[in-house]
């Protein structure tokens, strides 16, 4: 008996085809400033994988926005500025940030010009401090090291049509909240909402069934095997030990001085301990749940997408 499976699957080929007429409105400069630490972000990669994916994205976009002023006929209601969100997840290392600069990016040039925001769930880790008087610095990143509950009463506000809401900055540099600084969101049209954890259920103090993915108008998952992830994060450990680990400011300026045979081996081991673990236990369970799921080949490039059925 056949399975039936919930997704379109594409080959990278198929899907740059679907990119139809949709006009390329990056340039070689503004994906020097878009790309990752570790990443091969191309012009022909943004043009087969992130403009089809802009595409479908203004059609959803659209064809939301039709549906609320539908809703807000019958009820007789003046419109609501509800923005559209969009979650983003996947492992550390995978590329989820880039991706989601590069949709910010090209979803902000549409003919448009919507506002485009970008909130980032690193902001809703709790702070060193209370990490460390739990015993959770060794699980950050862990679903329990966050601050759920500030971040679904964040997601709830926007979803509810609150034109002003502030959200909390996290430093990489020292490796923990920036206090007393905030990042102001201020009557967006589209938010995408990248993390870790963005696609997680479990309970909540709002109540057991509520999740931030509940808020969701579209959801992405950033996919690779997690050997290849591995590589790729001690790939990156190597680069940031001659670049921020060696700003003395940096919480990890101690590892600016291996070698390279100790900072594979220091880097391996926190993999080992940390990330891969939380990656098998928490996060990839998660990626049956999205919308949309990029799939990664070790050379950095989406090499499949299968896109849920409506």
């Amino acid at each position: 008996m056949s399975t039936i499976d919930p997704y379109i699957t594409f080959d990278a080929q198929a899907w740059a085809k679907l990119r139809a007429a949709t006009p390329m409105t990056l340039d070689e400069h503004d994906i020097e400033g878009l790309r990752g630490l570790n990443e091969q972000l191309s012009i022909d990669e943004v043009e087969s994988t992130y403009l089809p994916l802009s595409r479908l994205l203004s059609l959803y976009v659209g064809a939301s926005q039709d549906l609320s002023r539908t809703t807000d006929i019958f009820l007789g209601t003046p419109p609501d500025h509800v923005p559209y969100i969009i979650g983003l997840a996947g492992s550390v290392a995978v590329g989820k940030s880039t991706s989601a600069r590069v949709l910010q990016t090209l979803l902000s040039r549409w003919p448009n010009s919507p506002r485009v925001d970008l909130i980032t769930t690193d902001g809703f880790l709790h702070p060193n401090s209370v990490l460390t008087e739990r015993g959770l610095m060794a699980r950050k990143g862990f679903p329990e090291s966050y601050d759920t509950k500030s971040l679904l009463e964040c997601v709830s506000r926007l979803k509810s049509g609150d034109p002003h809401v502030e959200v909390p900055i996290y430093s990489h540099l020292v490796y923990d909240i920036v206090a007393d600084e905030r990042h102001a969101i201020t009557a967006p049209d589209v938010v995408i909402i990248e993390g870790l954890n963005v696609l997680q259920t479990g309970a909540t103090s709002a109540g057991p069934n509520v999740f931030i993915s509940d808020f969701f108008d579209f959801s992405i998952y950033i996919d690779a095997n997690a050997d290849v992830v591995r590589t790729w994060y001690i790939e990156r450990f190597l680069k940031l030990r001659k670049s921020a680990f060696a700003d003395p400011r940096s919480y990890f300026a101690r590892y600016a001085d291996l070698t390279d045979d100790e900072a594979v081996e220091t880097a391996g081991a926190i993999w080992d301990g940390i990330n891969g673990p939380n990656l098998t236990e928490n996060i990839e369970p998660t990626r049956e749940r999205a919308d949309l799921i990029l799939r990664k080949g070790l050379n950095h490039h989406v090499e499949q997408i299968r896109l849920r059925r409506l």
